[in-house]
């Protein structure tokens, strides 16, 4: 038996209907995407290209000093064969003055943070001159961890393939032949040199989709652990990350001081 999560039948039509509902309902011209080089962005680019025409998507590569050359060409490449425009910001000169700023921050993770932060900031700028959205990249296994940074990579206006677990992101990538470079690349979230996903968490994402299935059915720990063949630790680790990271999915919490309360009883 495996908990193995099966990419839905209506997956690719309900995330193009998804695209064009909201970019209509907001008035604005498209989207914008960060381009990272990985599979994700890649997708997100080729659903909304799909969905909304090329015209009306902008693909940004915002590379730092780690970022290969060879990747950012591969990345344009890819664009192009959507017909999608793109730009291209180096993002070193925002992160040097930061390091100038606070030189005794020497945390690699805190700079991490950092730098999807910077970004995020750059593809909001953009977006707001060019009457745009920014459509995120993030997956669902990567929001059920709390694996992506908060006011970062977590900051966007719509999440197009938010509900499919990275498993299923490869399943519609390869049904949507992907170029194979793109789909077969060690997920990483690039926020350093060497950085990859897989490692960071430590296990591949096909058992880690599984639990995360799992928990999303309400399976006990035993039950996850029999039908996978996985260690209870392991199980446990995810379960247990999955609600560390319950605050990155949610907005501030407010006290309750009135009748009616922003994310409490006033619900837009």
């Amino acid at each position: 038996m495996t908990l193995l999560p099966r990419l839905p039948p209506h997956a690719e039509a309900t995330i193009h209907q998804f695209l064009r509902a909201h970019v209509a309902a907001a008035g604005g011209q498209g989207v914008v995407i960060g381009l990272s080089g990985g599979v994700d962005s890649a997708l997100v680019a080729r659903l909304a290209r799909d969905a909304l025409g090329p015209e009306r998507v902008l693909g940004v590569a915002l590379p730092d000093r780690s970022h290969p050359a060879e990747l950012l060409a591969e990345t344009r490449e890819y664009a192009a064969s959507l017909g999608v425009a793109t730009q291209a910001h180096a993002i070193d000169p925002v992160l040097d003055a930061l390091h100038g700023l606070l030189p005794d921050e020497t945390d690699r993770t805190t700079w991490g943070n950092a730098t999807a932060r910077v970004r995020m900031i750059v593809l909001y700028t953009i977006a707001r001159s060019s009457g745009r959205l920014v459509a995120g990249t993030g997956n669902k296994s990567e929001l059920l961890l709390g694996y992506f940074t908060k006011y970062g990579d977590g900051g966007v206006d719509l999440l197009p393939i938010g509900d499919l677990y990275k498993t299923e992101v490869w399943s519609l990538a390869e049904q949507l032949d992907l170029p194979a470079p793109i789909r077969e690349r060690p997920p990483t979230a690039g926020l350093w040199e060497g950085q990859t996903d897989e490692e960071d968490l430590g296990m591949p994402y096909r058992a880690i989709d599984q639990i995360l299935r799992g928990v999303e059915e309400l399976r006990s720990t035993d039950e996850i652990v029999a039908a996978t063949g996985l260690r209870p630790e392991q199980v446990e680790g995810i379960e247990r990350r999955v609600v560390a990271n319950r605050h990155k999915r949610r907005p501030p919490p407010i006290p309750k001081l009135s009748p009616r309360t922003v994310g409490i009883d006033w619900h837009d």
